[in-house]
């Protein structure tokens, strides 16, 4: 293998998450489930809905190595397209960094129940990303 391409996993940030934005929430599950097969059920009281793309234990979390599951959100201005979520150790910490790197806060930090802290992004070329960091 070439040097470039070999890694160490140890303290990268990883693809973990993907949302969807749709205008049409039940078109929109429709599709996903009847073409891909996915798994789609609501967050009571969130108006979200949670996307499992592969198989999960009891407490939702994916049991294949390499597959992600996601979520459908409703559009808006930091959600007009498909946007990838990466979890971070610490979310203020790579705020701050994203800022000192020529990015953006799109959309500020928010607390999502007790399982953890959220905010979109946006990279120098203006993709729009979100991050997370795990409270559990």
């Amino acid at each position: 293998m070439q040097p470039e391409l070999a890694c160490s996993a140890i303290n990268m940030d990883r693809v973990q998450h993907f949302e969807i934005p749709c205008d049409d929430m039940e078109k929109t599950k429709k599709f996903y489930s009847e073409i891909f097969g996915w798994k789609i059920f609501e967050i009571p009281g969130m108006g979200y809905h949670m996307i499992n793309t592969a198989p999960t234990d009891e407490q939702g979390m994916i049991q294949e190595k390499g597959a992600i599951n996601g979520g459908i959100t409703q559009r808006d201005e930091t959600a007009k397209s498909p946007i990838i979520m990466i979890t971070v150790e610490n979310l203020e910490e790579s705020m701050k960094k994203i800022e000192e790197g020529g990015g953006k806060i799109v959309m500020p930090k928010a607390q999502v129940g007790d399982m953890g802290l959220y905010a979109r992004i946006s990279d120098p070329e203006g993709n729009i990303i979100g991050i997370w960091q795990n409270l559990k």
